[in-house]
């Protein structure tokens, strides 16, 4: 007889995925071999879960696909051990495939073949297949509670990213001396003296009444980095340098077009030089920075603008008027009782700054 071979191996059962395939194999095997099978064929998942359904294991869809082929060069399948391959109800759900095509499903537990006409085999099957979800429900607890005794005992920090306020700290060699031995430590956290004040200062602010835009503006004029920009000083400079840089690139536009140059043309350089500040800007954490107040040299310059433009409508012809106020959301309602014009400027949604918060003070310290 020609045999597949199904096993399976995850993290959670903390074995080498060679040796896992190995032992279950060599059960296999004996199984088989009294009767004169062979295995000509091997199905092997690493790295998935029991508590996947077959159809989203890589090889045992494989196995599926291929026991629906008529050119299969197997006649049987065989698994090392039933808690690998079945978790909780997947064997009803996935054996009468097996039937359908004639494939025998051979199992070390039930001595030989699953008779699909017997209730004992169905029962023994559902049995293991609910011992594995036990088993996988227990490895859960045990680990979380172990992690969590770990922390709160121990003081120790089981990985990732240290959040903000803190760094990671050595705290002795690891107490699993297979680990020790091959260099591994333990971390646990403890206050970064550079970030540590500035979370205070956030928690003395915050109690104190200020809200969070306030509170972030004033990090930002006291060039204290967004958590996620601290750490990478080389980050860092690079995005202020990229920032300078189109202030210098926005200078020189504007001088292009005090000089007479094209200004659709400008506008659009402008504009795209804009987004590139504003994106390293906002990876700095600095788009809450309060605006900066203009030289009299500049406000000089705009209002000389606005007087060229203002020349410019006043001799330009009313339907490119009309336009140019479409554009800027002008609307003019002319009253003939009391002889007024009424202007307003509407601007879209996306481009209005609040001076408050438009669903109130959310800061209940502030009151």
């Amino acid at each position: 007889m020609r045999f597949a071979f199904y096993g399976r191996v995850s993290t959670e059962d903390q074995q080498d995925p060679q040796a896992s395939k190995g032992w279950q194999l060599s059960r296999a095997r004996s199984l088989i071999e009294p009767a004169g099978g062979e295995i000509v064929a091997e199905f092997f998942d690493i790295g998935q879960s029991r508590s996947l359904p077959w159809k989203r294991r890589p090889e045992a869809l494989r196995l599926l696909d291929t026991i629906k082929s008529a050119g299969r060069d197997f006649d049987s399948v065989v698994i090392g051990e039933p808690q690998r391959a079945f978790y909780g109800s997947q064997f009803g759900m996935t054996f009468p495939v097996f039937v359908h095509y004639g494939v025998s499903l051979w199992v070390p537990e039930i001595g030989g073949a699953i008779d699909p006409g017997s209730d004992a085999h169905d029962l023994v099957m559902a049995l293991y297949g609910g011992m594995s979800k036990g088993e996988r429900n227990r490895i859960k607890v045990r680990v979380r509670s172990a992690m969590k005794a770990q922390t709160e005992l121990e003081g120790r920090y089981l990985g990732g990213r240290p959040p903000y306020g803190y760094r990671l700290a050595d705290a002795g060699p690891h107490p699993n001396p297979g680990k020790a031995a091959e260099g591994r430590r333990l971390h646990r956290l403890e206050p970064d003296p550079v970030t540590a004040p500035v979370v205070a200062r956030i928690f003395n602010e915050y109690v104190a009444g200020r809200g969070m835009t306030s509170i972030a503006r004033g990090l930002t004029q006291d060039g204290i980095a967004c958590p996620s920009a601290y750490g990478d000083a080389g980050e860092i400079e690079k995005l202020r340098q990229t920032i300078t840089e189109a202030d210098r690139k926005i200078n020189g536009y504007r001088a292009t077009l005090d000089a007479g140059g094209d200004p659709t043309l400008i506008a659009g350089w402008i504009a795209e030089t804009n987004a590139i500040k504003k994106t390293a800007q906002a990876r700095l954490g600095l788009t809450e920075a309060p605006p900066q107040r203009l030289s009299a040299d500049q406000l000089d310059a705009i209002a000389e603008a606005f007087n060229d433009l203002l020349g410019l409508l006043r001799d330009a012809d009313p339907r490119d008027r009309a336009e140019l106020y479409s554009r800027l959301g002008l609307r003019m309602t002319y009253r003939p009782g009391p002889e007024t014009l009424m202007a307003e400027v509407v601007t879209p949604a996306d481009l209005r700054v609040f001076d408050m918060c438009p669903e109130g003070d959310l800061n209940p310290h502030a009151r």
